[in-house]
């Protein structure tokens, strides 16, 4: 296709502009070598037919050929370019979930813990070069899965965590402290915690200035999130009979001084989420807050056309000789 081409030479374009120069050249030299005989009557001249009428056909080749030699001259080409990325600073992320029973609560639709699920799926899918892994927390905290590439893995794990896995409490203490240790061996250029939590650090061995220091110890940088509504939220109070929770109004209690400075002693940063929206909005901040980089090699493969060009003129110039010594020889 014509706008696939490119020119390398295009300058020579402008060697074009010698074709109507010699065009011009060739009309008014043919009039001054044509003589001319005045005679009182033509009768005994027979008529030589059409030929002499195209001898103007030998120029024309001519300047045809001419023409492809200059487009030769300006290098036609056309350019394959293919690339290939590498990641030259990768991002290994460990998302710490709370579990407990407040984040059945419908401050969020359907709920917390539906709701942060859906969107943190969102943001594991936007980071195809990085490792995650998941660690799930309420009165204690295990590991769901640890660090890998695989994001079909993480994404499953992530479908699979619900109430009920764990004793219920809130310990960000040991949520903080178990990212921590699927942190600590990595080898990746940034490492980096992602801890929710709707409540108060009220279970747990570990306190959550003690895994702060750790987080700091390895270099892990922690951005929290409090998740919850300003006021009251129709959260899980009791049991019904069936084993269903009963709900009603309860306070939002959230640590937020706790968060911040975990936040702010490991460089991260803390975020309020009340709503769905504001929970998608920080999620999309940290991807953007977090970059990983990538270096990206271009190859290019140039494709020369000239020679046809070149092959064009050359049989146009063939034609010319064959015409000029063969049917237009006698009118030269």
């Amino acid at each position: 296709m014509l706008k696939d081409i490119e020119f390398a030479n295009p300058d020579f374009f402008w060697l074009l502009l010698l074709l109507p120069l010699a065009i011009l050249w060739y009309f008014f030299k043919r009039d001054e070598q044509s003589a001319s005989l005045t005679i009182s009557s033509s009768q005994g001249f027979t008529k030589q037919g059409i030929l002499p009428k195209l001898r103007p056909l030998l120029f024309a080749l001519r300047l045809l050929a001419l023409a492809a030699i200059i487009v030769a001259m300006a290098r036609p080409q056309t350019k394959d370019v293919s690339t290939r990325t590498k990641t030259t600073k990768g991002i290994d992320i460990v998302m710490a979930i709370d579990v407990s029973s407040s984040m059945l609560a419908r401050d969020l639709k359907p709920n917390r813990l539906s709701a942060l699920k859906e969107v943190a799926a969102d943001f594991i899918r936007k980071r195809p070069s990085d490792r995650i892994g998941l660690v799930a927390y309420a009165g204690e905290g295990y590991t769901k899965t640890p660090i890998t590439s695989d994001k079909s893995i993480v994404l499953s794990a992530l479908r699979e965590i619900t109430y009920g896995q764990l004793n219920d409490g809130t310990a960000i203490g040991m949520g903080l402290a178990t990212s921590v240790n699927r942190l600590k061996e990595s080898k990746a250029i940034s490492k980096i915690i992602i801890l929710l939590t709707d409540g108060v650090n009220n279970s747990g061995f570990i306190e959550p200035q003690t895994a702060a220091d750790l987080a700091i110890e390895y270099g892990i940088k922690t951005y929290t999130i409090g998740l919850g509504t300003n006021g009251n939220a129709l959260s899980p109070i009791a049991y019904n009979a069936d084993g269903s929770f009963r709900y009603g109004m309860r306070q939002v209690e959230i640590d937020e001084a706790l968060l911040e400075d975990i936040a702010k002693v490991t460089g991260g940063k803390y975020f309020r989420a009340t709503d769905n929206e504001k929970l998608e909005a920080i999620y999309d901040e940290i991807n953007k807050l977090e970059k990983t980089e990538i270096e990206e090699f271009r190859y290019t493969r140039y494709e020369e056309k000239f020679r046809p060009w070149v092959l064009l003129a050359g049989l146009l110039l063939l034609l010319e000789w064959i015409l000029r010594n063969t049917l237009f020889r006698s009118f030269i």
